[in-house]
């Protein structure tokens, strides 16, 4: 990834001064990731976790339009057209912190070989699906926002 800074303990800093940059961002950081990668989307309401969600679909070679936040749906595949499914995209804002749930979803295993993003990650899911990459968001103006990257201990990178 191009134009952030390295900040505490190594992580990576970048400001996006548009949804634009954030989607960039996102598909910059896609190249990076294998297909057992789990990234950590962490943010207020309105912060950008959906643009670097398709931007990670568009870099992955899914297509970007179709990228939406999968709040009720919890769920959302996005593919190659015409192939395999490069991304998975979890919303679990209602069953972060709801262990019972995420053994229903089949979790982890409903979603192995292919990167996924988590979207509202509690400490159930922190159990069943630790994160390689925490990837935070935070707004700093009307279309700013503050994204930082954390590789966990033994991911590459």
């Amino acid at each position: 990834m191009t134009g952030g800074r390295r900040g505490e303990a190594g992580a990576l800093e970048f400001l996006s001064k548009s949804e634009d940059e954030t989607e960039t961002f996102g598909r910059d950081l896609a190249a990076e990731l294998s297909s057992d990668d789990v990234v950590y989307l962490i943010g207020e309401l309105g912060a950008g976790k959906t643009a670097l969600s398709r931007g990670l679909a568009a870099g992955l070679g899914a297509a970007p339009r179709d990228v939406a936040s999968p709040t009720f749906a919890i769920l959302h595949e996005y593919a190659v057209p015409g192939g395999p499914v490069v991304l998975r995209h979890l919303d679990l804002y209602r069953l972060a912190d709801h262990p019972r749930e995420l053994e229903v979803l089949g979790l982890p295993g409903a979603v192995a070989g292919a990167p996924v993003a988590v979207e509202w990650p509690g400490a159930a899911i922190r159990e069943a699906l630790p994160p390689s990459v925490e990837v935070r968001l935070s707004a700093e103006g009307d279309d700013t926002r503050r994204i930082t990257v954390t590789r966990s201990k033994g991911s590459p990178g």
